[in-house]
């Protein structure tokens, strides 16, 4: 009895070895990874304020690479319709990225900001990103940002789109900067700076072109907002806007 028993465990052990080493022989080989890009218009709108000022606003974000290493360029601004100031470039990046975790990715680069004029005095400086995706969904753009005289200031946005059917989300939307240097050269003072918060109706034409409609809130904080007060200027602002998300 004991030499059959001992007989079929070598025999069952023998079959499953060869089942396992056809089953191994017969997998695919392993996902390369592969170059892909997308250009993102998160936000291109037209903007209606409390004052009955209309601006043209963008927010958009490009990028190519693979599952680790991507190249991104990111750029935000927007333009008050016959005003006769020119555009305000609210940054224009160009950086370099790699996945740190699920959903995380480090990014470094360079970018510049202010008005668009031939005489204008661009802010040119290097910036240090954490992009990617926070638990229960909340898509996350945080910046700390070194100009070329020295000066420090920080960014973040982040913002959450909640499903409302198969094509229509409700997307709220914060953003939040702040200064910890003073920047005389740029007039940017020490603290927190602003803070604007908005939401948004959005409903899919197709996957790649969603109109939107929604309504935003804005403030100047600390020491910004005590500047604005000093020249008249108003220190919040609300609107109504109407626009799409793009991308291709």
């Amino acid at each position: 009895m004991n030499l059959r028993i001992i007989f079929g465990l070598l025999l069952l052990t023998a079959t499953f070895s060869s089942i396992a080493q056809e089953t191994a022989e017969s997998w695919p080989s392993p996902v390369k990874d592969s170059l892909n890009g997308i250009v993102l218009f998160d936000r291109l709108e037209i903007s209606r304020n409390n004052r009955d000022e209309n601006i043209a606003v963008w927010d958009m974000i490009a990028w190519y690479g693979g599952d680790t290493y991507r190249l991104y360029f990111k750029s935000e601004g927007e333009n008050q319709q016959n005003d006769g100031e020119p555009t305000d470039i609210e940054r224009a990046e160009l950086l370099a990225s790699r996945l740190i975790a699920p959903f995380w990715e480090f990014q470094v680069g360079i970018g510049t900001r202010g008005e668009l004029t031939s005489e204008s005095n661009m802010e040119n400086y290097a910036v240090l990103s954490l992009y990617g995706m926070a638990p229960y969904q909340f898509e996350v753009d945080s910046s700390l940002i070194i100009n070329e005289d020295g000066d420090i200031s920080i960014s973040m946005e982040a913002e959450y789109d909640y499903r409302i059917s198969q094509t229509s989300y409700i997307q709220p939307r914060i953003s939040v900067s702040a200064s910890p240097s003073e920047s005389e050269r740029f007039d940017r003072p020490t603290g927190f700076n602003a803070i604007r918060v908005g939401l948004r109706y959005r409903m899919e034409v197709s996957r790649e072109f969603a109109p939107y409609v929604g309504v935003y809130w804005s403030r100047a904080l600390g020491n910004s907002a005590d500047k604005l007060r000093s020249t008249g200027d108003p220190v919040h602002e609300t609107g109504i806007v109407l626009g799409a998300r793009v991308w291709f």
